[in-house]
């Protein structure tokens, strides 16, 4: 199996919302998470749209898990670094 870490939506149509997740990468979009990491809310301020746990997004990346490229902006956005 392998990991990663990516969006699941959430929300109605044209309000949406994002939980940031660690999914099996065959999974759907909405299908079952292996742990949630934090979320996404486009529509809220800027300094209420994007929270997560640092440390653990660092723990599921040192065992393998790959990052979406959405996800990957998302945490640049909070100068999270990836290396």
């Amino acid at each position: 199996m392998s990991a990663r870490i990516r969006l699941k939506k959430f929300g109605t149509k044209k309000r949406p919302y994002y939980r940031i997740v660690v999914m099996d990468s065959r999974a759907p979009r909405d299908g079952k998470t292996i742990e949630e990491l934090g979320f996404y809310h486009p529509i809220e301020a800027e300094d209420k749209q994007i929270q997560f746990n640092a440390e653990k997004v660092r723990t599921w990346i040192d065992k393998g898990a790959t990052v979406s490229d959405t996800v990957r902006d998302i945490l640049n956005k909070k100068n999270f670094s990836l290396k």
